[in-house]
Order: C-alpha cells, then structure tokens, then sequence
C-alpha cells in the first residue's frame, strides 16, 4: 500500500552499535519492485561509511591479537610431550629405604644360619670310617635308616657329610646373591636431565644404601608399557645385564612425559 499523495518517504530506523536490522519493504510508493536494505546508523547522526578491505582487516586483526605463528610454536614446544626439557626432572621416585634395610639384614642372618649349619654338618657328623652299629642281641642287626624309595642313608658316610656342608653354604649363598642383586636393580629415582638427552638411575644397596650412574636416553628401553604389567615396570640398560624394576607403588610425577622417554621401547 502506497503513500495516497503519490509521494513516499523512507524512514531512517534507529539503532544502536550493536544491532542490525532488516528491513523489508517496498523502496518507493511507486515502485513495482521489491528490494532488501540493510541499514546500520546510529540514534543521533547517521553512521560514518568507512571503506573497508581484506588486506586492512588482516592487518588490524593481526595487530589487535597477542598471538602470533611464531609465539604459538614456541608455546608448543614448551608443550609437557617435548622431551627436550629446559632442566631436570624426576618422572620416578620410590622411596622404599626401611625396606632394604630389613632386605641387608635378613639376608646377613640367612647367611650366617646357613653357615653355621655348615659348620655343624662337617665337624659333628660321623666321619667316615666309623665302625657299624652294633647289632642288639634281642633285635637282631640295627638296619640303616632307608628312603621312600627303599634306598639306605648312611649319614656316616663323606658323601653325606661334604653333600650336606655344600648344599648349606650354597643356600646361604644364593640367598645372598638374590638380595644384593635384587638391591642393584631396583631403582629409587629416575632424572632427565636438561635437553633429554641423558637419564639418571639411582639404585638402591642392601641396608638401604644407593648408588647413581648416567646413561644416554636411546640405550634405554622399556621391555613393557606400565599399564600391562601388574608390579614392576621392567628397564634394559644397553650393556648392563638384567632388568632394572621400577615398582608400580612408587611415583610417576610426569606419565606422559615419562612414556615418551623412559617408558618408550627402543631396540637395542
């Protein structure tokens, strides 16, 4: 529906800097077409027209933002998954030293019992030679005491005595040996030093003494991932024999970081 006097007069719409509006609508009162304006102004004076480009739009957007292609590599690198750390850091730590001070002393007693026993075995048994028990003139000839598979034990004989003498200070010694290597391979820290290029172990003694040494990261290798094995997380050291145990009670300050270096498998 047109103006009646032929005359049509657009009226400006009255906005603020934060809304738009659409207005459509018929452009003139005797036009036949329809048309879409879209006006932005402001309440008192119209709005300035500004001209407007891509390249000026990058530019004050790029001026505008704090983050830039080369800050936003930088801020991933510093990213935890980089081992190329700016200084040392612990991933491991197990502080179990009560416990190998009980693991020093059981081992010294089982060692001194053992060889005791020992002892005993090769000075108080009958030495070979001994004449035969004599037989009881009621009973008959006293029989050798026997085995459940009818073989006789005469413990008069050296093959006894020197057996059971070396069968008691090979238990005590692998008792020994068990503990002290078991000590030697259980590790109490693990540092990547700065750069992640060098790995410290420190590795406990019996009685609850520690020792350290550095090896390169790449002759290490996780035999296991920690989330498959129920206990001890398993280490290869590149020229050192058997495993080195990581305990799953101890602390992992830095999984993610620890998996990519420590926890990663190398072939060796």
């Amino acid at each position: 529906a047109g103006d009646p006097t032929g005359q049509g007069d657009c009226k400006m719409l009255g906005c603020t800097w934060g809304s738009g509006v659409r207005v459509w609508g018929l452009v003139g009162a005797r036009s036949r077409s329809w048309g879409l304006i879209w006006s932005w102004c402001s309440r008192a004076p119209p709005c300035p027209v500004r001209s407007w480009s891509w390249g000026a739009g990058s530019r004050s957007s790029a001026e505008k933002s704090p983050w830039r292609w080369g800050a936003a590599r930088r801020v991933q690198s510093a990213f935890p998954l980089d081992a190329r750390v700016a200084r040392d850091v612990v991933l491991f730590q197990n502080e179990r030293v009560r416990f190998f001070r009980f693991l020093g002393l059981f081992c010294a007693c089982q060692f001194l019992f053992w060889t005791y026993l020992a002892h005993f075995a090769f000075y108080s048994l009958r030495p070979a030679g001994a004449k035969r028990p004599e037989p009881d003139s009621k009973q008959g000839e006293r029989p050798l005491s026997s085995l459940p598979g009818g073989a006789t034990l005469n413990t008069s004989s050296n093959k006894w005595r020197y057996g059971f003498t070396a069968s008691c200070l090979t238990v005590g010694t692998l008792i020994v040996v068990a503990g002290f290597v078991f000590s030697r391979r259980s590790v109490r820290r693990v540092i990547l030093h700065r750069g992640g290029q060098e790995v410290t172990l420190t590795t406990y003694y019996p009685f609850g003494l520690s020792s350290s040494f550095t090896v390169p990261l790449r002759q290490i290798s996780c035999m296991s991932h920690r989330s498959e094995v129920p206990a001890m997380i398993p280490l290869k050291v590149k020229g050192r024999p058997f495993y080195f145990l990581l305990d799953k009670q101890g602390m992992i300050t830095n999984a993610k970081l620890f998996d990519i270096t420590v926890g990663a498998y190398r072939k060796l």
